[in-house]
């Protein structure tokens, strides 16, 4: 089906449309291969527009083994609300218990963050991509202006997909300001994660995030140890440095 989507006609095309279009036309051209990707953060937004449109979405998350228990708690509560399934990703053992035996838990204050996420975020994402055709993120301009500032609508996935299995992401909320995020999630009423309410604004592993200040931008919240410029796991970094 991919042969089919021209990502750069549809991305300008698409461009200053609605999220709602945007997934629209991801579920037309995808059906069932499209995937939600959910972090338990206040991208439930964009759960909350897929399943509007589609009862039957196909949504997933990344349990990387050390999120918040408010994390853990909130992924159940929106299975709960919306009655759907959520596909849970895992670490692989055979790569993790090695990193952990011989640099212990919390190695990337010592060494970057770059080592751990490759093994509890970027593997697991990796594994089930490859499985499909398309996915959609919750990711936004305004969350980093260093790295994510010229996020398209629709790209075609470099980092995870190739030549051989094609692979569309779509990025619906590109445009919208977190103030818009809110506006939708208090509007609605939906579920949101409680960390929310203790200035946590953009939330990843319990070890590498922190609420943020009056005035801090949102990503300085995670790996703050480390230099501004560094702030991406890599779930979204191999597009960004294509794009440079």
């Amino acid at each position: 089906m991919t042969s089919t989507f021209d990502v750069a006609a549809l991305s300008a095309a698409y461009a200053d449309r609605s999220p709602q279009d945007i997934l629209k036309l991801a579920f037309e051209h995808f059906g069932d291969d499209l995937w939600i990707s959910f972090s338990g953060a206040e991208d439930v937004v964009l759960v909350d527009m897929a399943w509007k449109l589609n009862k039957n979405v196909k949504v997933f998350s990344l349990d990387t083994g050390r999120l918040h228990s408010e994390t853990y708690r909130f992924i159940e509560q929106v299975r709960e609300h919306y009655g759907m399934s959520i596909d849970i990703l895992t670490p692989r053992p055979e790569l993790l218990e090695p990193m952990v035996r011989e640099k212990g838990l919390f190695s990337f204050y010592r060494d970057g963050h770059g080592e751990c996420c490759g093994i509890r975020k970027i593997e697991p994402l990796r594994r089930k991509l490859s499985t499909v055709s398309a996915w959609a993120t919750g990711q936004r301009r305004d969350q980093s202006p260093g790295t994510r500032s010229n996020v398209p609508v629709i790209e075609a996935d470099v980092s995870f997909g190739s030549d051989e299995h094609p692979l569309v992401k779509f990025n619906p909320l590109s445009k919208m300001t977190s103030e818009e995020v809110w506006g939708y999630i208090r509007m609605l009423e939906i579920p949101y994660n409680s960390l929310h309410e203790r200035g946590f604004i953009s939330i990843g592993c319990e070890p590498c995030t922190r609420p943020v200040l009056p005035n801090q931008h949102e990503r300085e919240g995670r790996w703050w140890w480390e230099e501004a410029t560094h702030k991406e796991c890599g779930l979204h970094a191999g597009n960004l440095i294509a794009k440079s």
